[in-house]
């Protein structure tokens, strides 16, 4: 029997904005292992990046998670992670951060516990309920789409 998280999250990805996503080749649902989903999103070179969200409480709960190699079911080695040139992009997909279990973002469950700052300093990206993780999924792609991404560091097997 499913939880009333799991049919929130169901409903989510069953959204207009979610499924526009998908047909715009921005983000695609991989698979859903209950918390877990993982979602693809995809990179200004055509790479894909899975994420592996926790979603358990969702939509309340902010989701939580980071990029992950599915062949190997595990966190996704770190040269494989995306770069940056010294801006945003580095700033969030940190290596050095929760062992790479969780993005710097304000809108990541383990990211947002302890900078209440955030609130103030970057009200946009703050978990919102209400957007879904469309939200979450908008401000990785907007990452992995800008000037300051950069490739991983060597490709994937």
């Amino acid at each position: 029997m499913i939880g009333p998280d799991q049919r929130a999250f169901e409903a989510d990805v069953a959204r207009a904005t979610f499924r526009l996503g998908q047909v715009e080749g921005r983000w695609r649902l991989v698979e859903t292992r209950w918390p877990h989903a993982f979602i693809g999103v995809t990179a200004k070179d055509g790479r894909e990046f899975v994420l592996r969200l926790n979603c358990a409480g969702f939509p309340q709960a902010l989701p939580t998670g980071g990029p992950w190699d599915m062949a190997a079911d595990q966190i996704l080695p770190f040269d494989l992670w995306p770069r940056g040139r010294g801006g945003r992009v580095s700033a969030v997909f940190r290596t050095d951060w929760k062992n790479g279990s969780a993005l710097y973002l304000p809108c990541d469950r383990e990211s947002f516990a302890g900078h209440e700052n955030w609130r103030h300093e970057m009200p946009s990206k703050i978990w919102r309920p209400a957007d879904g993780v469309v939200q979450y999924l908008e401000l990785v792609h907007e990452l992995l789409n800008c000037r300051d991404y950069s490739p991983p560091l060597r490709a994937a097997a």
